[in-house]
């Protein structure tokens, strides 16, 4: 439900025990309730001692109900429901009928839901509907819910600031609101109290931004470890009768991870390109992209990031090349076979310089990766002026697109002119990933031609190809 239909179905009350508006409020600490001593009760209790109110515990054995933080109290429900005007309802929906033996206790007071279910649809109502039910005197605010223990106990962390809030009266969730933000959090009112069970799914969606992201990386790894298990191992036991399948734990998976390290992070980049030419073929930045595009460009981070994880790997199974047993058997063999036949290899300047370069690039790729990754940390982010953050993940990022394709090129060097290179008339596994990120390149490359690049920019800042009032052309490359 949207936000604009819910407000409108929200009452004013005519008075809220808690701060009520146009009043100065008391010099001496506030005195709130939680009605819970759990984790998330406790966790609660020492996040508002720390931030200057007084808090007392309902719980249905006070003197038994476990360690409490320092400076509060513990009594029975009735006691503490009584003793403050806001009460936090930290128990489980299957807990709340007690309550509604305390209804007298808990009249004009506000309830603070912070519960959530299980599961999706596990009731007809949401929870906080029916704690409202229950108490109708009551001014029942949903929030806190999408906020975990360790978040509360330790303040609120870049990634985990925002505090969702719904309820049918305004000043009882400015009440809340004003607690949230002395507590640290970003409050954001989603209307009235029927917006409680959206809010209570938040908690139980398991990496909604995530799932396009993986499902593309999960579908490219499997393309190209069968494509890839086609062309290394069954080709050569058909073909030639040699067994390599022990290649597939290590070589195989070491040139799977490069090949969706490099299409993922070009993917991550393509549809800013895209964007770029959209608005210089529509002429206007104020005309909205597809949707396609748009969920695209929201999942750019999850995209990068995955990326990065690939290319973490790729490093890893580098770097236990050396000690293979496969690896360390061969390197003998060629010794040994050298000795008898009275034999030495010449050095080779050219390939020297390719080895060396193709390193260089994959360890400056790789170093600006990580970079990438490490600016796009919230706690890193918000520390970066905008400039500074769209000069390390734009600039930075489309010249790490650059070292990892160059590096990549450098690898195939010139193999894509063997015959014996196309097994089975197929192209190799590094042809292929080529193919996204030289794309990208080229198409960028044409974004920064000075005459595209100064209309896009001109585009970008308001301009519009057709002028509003008098319907004009106005030549777009100037």
């Amino acid at each position: 439900m949207s936000v604009d239909s819910s407000v409108s179905k929200e009452v004013k009350p005519e008075s809220v025990l808690l701060c009520p508006l146009g009043t100065t409020a008391a010099p001496e600490q506030k005195l709130l309730c939680i009605f819970g001593t759990g984790d998330l009760g406790r966790s609660l209790g020492q996040r508002l001692l720390q931030c200057g109110y007084r808090v007392v515990y309902g719980s249905r054995r006070p003197n038994s109900c476990g360690p409490l933080p320092r400076g509060t109290k513990a009594m029975n429900h009735e006691a503490a429901a009584m003793s403050a005007a806001l009460v936090f309802v930290c128990v489980h929906r299957e807990n709340y009928d007690f309550m509604e033996a305390l209804a007298p206790q808990l009249n004009g007071k506000v309830l603070v839901d912070v519960s959530n279910n299980l599961k999706k649809n596990l009731y007809p109502e949401s929870n906080a509907e029916y704690l409202q039910r229950l108490i109708p005197g009551a001014h029942v605010v949903k929030a806190f819910n999408t906020l975990s223990a360790w978040s509360l106990q330790n303040g609120p962390s870049d990634a985990n600031r925002q505090v969702y809030l719904c309820g049918n009266s305004v000043q009882a969730k400015q009440a809340v609101e004003e607690m949230a933000t002395k507590l640290g959090f970003a409050a954001l009112d989603r209307g009235s109290l029927s917006a409680a069970g959206e809010l209570e799914d938040f908690p139980l969606q398991l990496f909604p931004e995530w799932r396009l992201p993986l499902r593309v990386a999960v579908g490219l790894t499997a393309f190209f470890f069968f494509y890839l298990l086609m062309r290394d191992v069954v080709y050569k036991y058909v073909e030639q009768g040699k067994d390599t399948s022990f290649r597939i734990m290590v070589s195989l998976a070491n040139k799977v991870f490069p090949i969706v390290s490099l299409i993922m992070l070009a993917l991550c980049y393509l549809p800013g390109v895209i964007a770029g030419f959209l608005q210089l073929y529509r002429g206007t930045k104020y005309r909205r992209f597809p949707d396609w595009l748009d969920r695209w460009m929201l999942c750019r981070k999850q995209i990068g990031l995955i990326a990065l994880g690939f290319a973490f790997l790729h490093v890893l199974y580098t770097l236990v090349i050396p000690i293979r047993y496969y690896v360390r058997f061969r390197i003998a063999e060629n010794t040994i076979s050298q000795i008898r036949e009275n034999r030495t290899s010449v050095f080779d300047t050219t390939t020297a310089w390719r080895a060396d370069s193709y390193y260089s690039m994959g360890i400056l790729g790789f170093g600006l990766y990580v970079l990438l990754g490490i600016s796009s940390l919230p706690s890193v982010s918000n520390a970066l002026s905008w400039r500074e953050f769209s000069f390390i993940q734009s600039k930075l990022g489309y010249l790490t697109v650059f070292f990892c394709t160059f590096h990549t090129y450098l690898y195939g060097w010139d193999r894509f002119l063997h015959p014996n290179t196309y097994k089975w008339f197929t192209p190799p596994g590094y042809l292929l990933s080529l193919v996204v990120p030289s794309v990208l390149i080229v198409l960028k490359l044409l974004l920064l031609l000075p005459c595209v690049d100064r209309s896009l920019t001109r585009i970008r800042q308001g301009w519009e190809r057709t002028d509003p009032e008098d319907g004009s052309e106005k030549a777009l490359l100037t």
